[in-house]
């Protein structure tokens, strides 16, 4: 059974840094592409980055770009998601995702998903 439990969110003031982790289980982590994702209050999901398999491939969404990184480090079966910058308008819940496709920007494309970590950045 595929699990992916994120942490890491919370309150942080506008122009704040957080580090999102993403632990999964149940796969062989090396072998999906993993991604973040969130979802704002009345809007739907959208991208926020994903990276490869082996970690040499990552895309990040045009409104992030500058401003994260992910990262994933398959000897602990973990996904990381760095943050800085952050604005009142990356308030959201921030989910992981995990697919045996390639790299894809796309929801519909992703098979396993957690529950999500709130975070929400004050003005």
């Amino acid at each position: 059974q595929v699990q992916l439990v994120e942490s890491g969110g919370g309150l942080v003031q506008a122009g704040g840094s957080l580090r999102l982790s993403c632990a999964a289980s149940g796969l062989t982590f090396s072998r999906y592409t993993m991604a973040w994702f969130r979802r704002a209050p009345g809007q739907g999901r959208e991208i926020v980055a994903a990276i490869n398999g082996i970690g040499l491939n990552a895309v990040v969404a045009e409104s992030m770009k500058g401003r994260v990184t992910i990262s994933r480090d398959n000897a602990l079966n973990m996904l990381y998601l760095q943050m800085t910058g952050l604005k009142p308008e990356d308030t959201a819940v921030y989910v992981c995702a995990a697919t045996f496709r390639t790299v894809s920007t796309s929801d519909r494309d992703y098979d396993f998903w957690g529950q999500g970590t709130q975070v929400t950045v004050s003005s």
